[in-house]
C-alpha cells in the first residue's frame, strides 16, 4: 500500500469494466452475466481484437439487447497493454468515473469488484491481490505460481516498491489517476503493462490499495500466457530498475559537488 497524497476523494462517478477479448467466444456471454449481476450499475467494454471465433458478433449481440454493454472493435491482436489503453481512453472520451481492468476467461470473479470499488472510495487505484493475506488462487499448477510470486517479488525489489501482487490484471483505477500518468506514453504489454501502470502510479505519489482476491484458473479457452511475455517482463523490469538507481546515484554525485 502507498498512501500517498492525503486529500480528500469525490464521488466514483459510473463505472467501466473493461473486458479485452482474443478467441474468448465461450466466455464472453458468461463473465458480462456474472458483471451485470455483481455490479449492475456498472457499464461494460468489450476490446475485442478481431477474434476469429467470433467473439466480436456475441460482443454485438450483447449490445442489442443491454444498453450498458458496449463493444469496441479493434483492427487485430495488439496484445493486453494495448487493449486496455484503448479502452481507457475511450471511457475517459465517455465520460466514466472509473476504469476497471478484468480478464474474460472467469479468473477475476465479478462477485468481487464490489470490494475493490469500496476500497476505491479512499484510493487512487486499488489492485485486486492474489498475494496478500486472505488471497489465494484456485487450479494453479506449481510453475504458474512461481512465475506469478516471483514475477512479483522481483519486481517489487528490483522498483523499489511494497505491492505484493504487482503483476496481477483486476485493478480498478479513478479517471483522474488515468489522466495523470501518461498513458499516451505506456508501450509495454502483459505482466509488463501491468508492472508498468502500477509503477507509474506509485512514482506519482497516488495511493495505490491491495485487497485480496480468489484468481481461479480458466476452464474454457487458451491462456494467452507466453514466454515472450514473461521475457519483455523481465528485461523492462530489469531495465527500470537500473535506471532508476543510475538516476539516483548521478543525483547524489550532482548535488555533492
Amino acid at each position: 500500500m502507498n498512501e500517498g497524497v492525503q486529500r480528500k476523494y469525490g464521488p466514483l462517478g459510473t463505472v467501466l469494466v473493461i473486458i479485452p477479448t482474443y478467441n474468448e467466444a465461450e466466455n464472453i456471454k458468461p463473465i458480462v452475466g456474472r458483471v451485470r449481476s455483481a455490479v449492475p450499475e456498472a457499464h461494460i467494454l468489450v476490446a475485442d481484437d478481431n477474434s476469429p471465433d467470433g467473439t466480436g458478433k456475441l460482443a454485438d449481440e450483447l449490445v442489442a439487447e443491454d444498453d450498458h454493454v458496449h463493444v469496441l472493435h479493434r483492427k487485430g491482436k495488439e496484445g493486453l497493454g494495448a487493449a486496455y489503453l484503448a479502452g481507457f481512453r475511450w471511457g475517459i472520451d465517455n465520460g466514466y468515473g472509473v476504469l476497471v481492468e478484468m480478464d474474460a476467461d472467469g479468473s477475476h470473479q465479478p462477485e468481487e469488484l464490489p470490494r475493490l470499488l469500496t476500497a476505491l472510495k479512499g484510493a487512487d487505484l486499488v489492485l485486486g491481490s492474489r498475494w496478500v493475506p486472505g488471497g489465494r488462487v484456485v487450479n494453479w499448477p506449481a510453475s504458474r505460481q512461481f512465475i506469478s510470486r516471483g514475477g512479483s517479488t522481483y519486481s517489487r525489489l528490483m522498483l523499489g516498491l511494497p505491492l505484493r501482487d504487482i503483476t496481477g490484471g483486476y485493478r480498478a483505477f479513478r479517471k483522474e489517476t488515468l489522466e495523470q500518468l501518461g498513458i499516451d506514453k505506456v508501450a509495454s504489454q502483459g505482466y509488463c503493462f501491468q508492472v508498468d501502470m502500477a509503477r507509474r502510479a506509485m512514482k506519482a505519489g497516488f495511493r495505490v490499495v491491495e485487497v485480496p482476491i480468489t484468481f481461479i484458473e480458466r476452464e474454457r479457452g487458451d491462456s494467452k500466457m507466453s514466454r515472450d511475455i514473461v521475457v519483455e517482463a523481465l528485461w523492462r523490469v530489469t531495465a527500470w530498475g537500473v535506471g532508476e538507481r543510475a538516476d539516483r546515484i548521478l543525483g547524489r554525485k550532482r548535488s555533492g559537488r
